[in-house]
């Protein structure tokens, strides 16, 4: 399957929201690059012709909000495994978020990253490095040699960079490398030993909340000091109704921030806890309705520009334990593009362009890689997300290429999957069914 040639993509409908293009044509690709389009393979003996009638050629995606787990917590997630799922989920891009064990806050951890995902050779992997030093928001990391390894943002995610004087200076030092802070908007006072949303479910359940209140003050705090510095903030998997719209004033003065949010956000509400599944669990946690509206309402006005997954692995031990005990987080590499097609596209509230925009142009953007990523303009790599709109699937968490299953979608039918995944010209991944009952990936020694 694997084809190191020229390839052409023919009869598919291209949709390239950073080309503004929707029409149905030919795709040819040559020497890893997007070579032309309305192209022929007439007389050429050297070129895979892949058809993609009823199909839509995309940009490769994405998700700039990816925890491999690698190093430390290799019994969760591996980079080989996770950039496998990733290509299986349709991302020919994902940015590594930095709470391993040690956290990527030198240069050796940022090349050891680089390095273990140029042996999986799935797709590409940035870096994003830590903010402070461990993680512990005491210290500065030395910005200026990640930046110069390799790292295309910064984030201490899995913890807020809570000293403001520290994010204030991290903001100004980042101007120089013109990279954003990655920060979780949380004040811990506020969310100490809850579990889930603080509402009236939570009552109910009588289980400890964690009140949306947590993230819109930290989120109006980054906000004050962006504007101040000039510094660009991203606000990551941003989930209360108050930080979409202290974010959406934001923008209107002209302040440097973004923000992503999360399938999981837009799809569930804190309702789901009364099963007691820690699979509900994560952080920020799901909210009530009124919440999801508000975010879906970001994602249709631009307030909120990007989706991304923050997959989260665990292996299943982890989260089998009380809800009390069992960490945050889920799975979402795999089925993050049904649910933005089945909850936001089917459902009317995005159409194609907004949606893949949000999965593409976007983060490359925001993680300064728009010059050959998220585009298939001539010349750019190519990587390249061939869907699928129409096939029916059930989420099976048996069927996933992570290590991990903490996924709350277990036995949801979900519209529309990656068909072919391309990444710098070569096919990664095609959804044939092997003989397993699963999509199959490209072999490493076919590679």
């Amino acid at each position: 399957m694997q084809h190191n040639g020229s390839i052409l993509l023919t009869g598919g409908r291209v949709i390239d929201p950073s080309q503004d293009m929707d029409r149905t044509t030919d795709v040819l690709i040559e020497d890893g690059r997007i070579a032309a389009y309305d192209a022929t393979a007439d007389g050429r003996d050297d070129v895979q012709v892949i058809d993609a009638a009823n199909k839509i050629v995309a940009p490769g995606l994405i998700d700039m909000h990816v925890h491999l787990r690698e190093p430390g917590r290799e019994e969760d997630e591996t980079i080989l495994t996770g950039t496998t799922a990733a290509v299986a989920g349709g991302f020919t891009s994902i940015a590594c978020i930095p709470n391993t064990e040690p956290p990527l806050d030198t240069q050796a951890q940022v090349e050891f990253v680089q390095h273990q995902a140029s042996l999986a050779d799935q797709c590409n992997v940035y870096v994003v490095a830590c903010v402070s030093k461990n993680r512990e928001g005491k210290e500065l990391a030395e910005m200026g040699v990640l930046s110069k390894a390799g790292a295309v943002a910064f984030s201490d995610d899995g913890s807020p960079v809570y000293d403001a004087e520290l994010m204030r200076r991290a903001l100004e030092y980042c101007r120089m490398f013109d990279k954003p802070i990655l920060n979780h908007a949380e004040v811990r006072e506020l969310t100490t030993g809850g579990v889930m949303h603080e509402g009236l479910v939570s009552m109910v359940l009588g289980l400890p909340g964690m009140p949306a209140e947590a993230e819109d003050v930290m989120t109006s705090r980054d906000i004050a000091l962006a504007e101040a510095t000039g510094g660009r903030v991203h606000m990551m998997h941003v989930s209360s109704a108050g930080s979409v719209e202290l974010i959406r004033r934001a923008k209107s003065r002209g302040v440097p921030v973004t923000t992503e949010v999360c399938p999981h956000h837009f799809t569930l509400t804190d309702e789901s806890l009364r099963t007691f599944d820690s699979n509900f669990k994560m952080s920020p946690p799901l909210r009530e309705q009124r919440h999801v509206d508000t975010r879906i309402a970001g994602l249709i006005d631009g307030t909120i520009d990007v989706i991304c997954t923050d997959h989260a692995p665990h292996a299943l031990e982890k989260k089998m334990r009380e809800l009390d005990q069992a960490p945050f987080g889920i799975v979402g590499l795999e089925t993050s593009l049904g649910l933005v097609i089945t909850r936001l596209i089917e459902a009317g509230h995005l159409d194609w362009s907004q949606a893949l925009a949000k999965m593409t142009i976007n983060p490359a953007r925001i993680l300064g890689i728009d010059d050959t990523k998220g585009t298939l303009r001539i010349g750019a790599d190519a990587d390249v997300t061939v869907i699928d709109p129409d096939v029916r699937w059930t989420v099976d968490p048996k069927k996933f290429h992570s290590k991990s299953a903490n996924t709350p979608f277990a036995g949801w039918e979900l519209h529309g999957r990656a068909d072919t995944v391309i990444v710098g010209g070569r096919v990664k991944y095609r959804a044939t069914e092997s003989a397993g009952g699963r999509p199959s990936r490209i072999p490493a020694k076919a590679r």
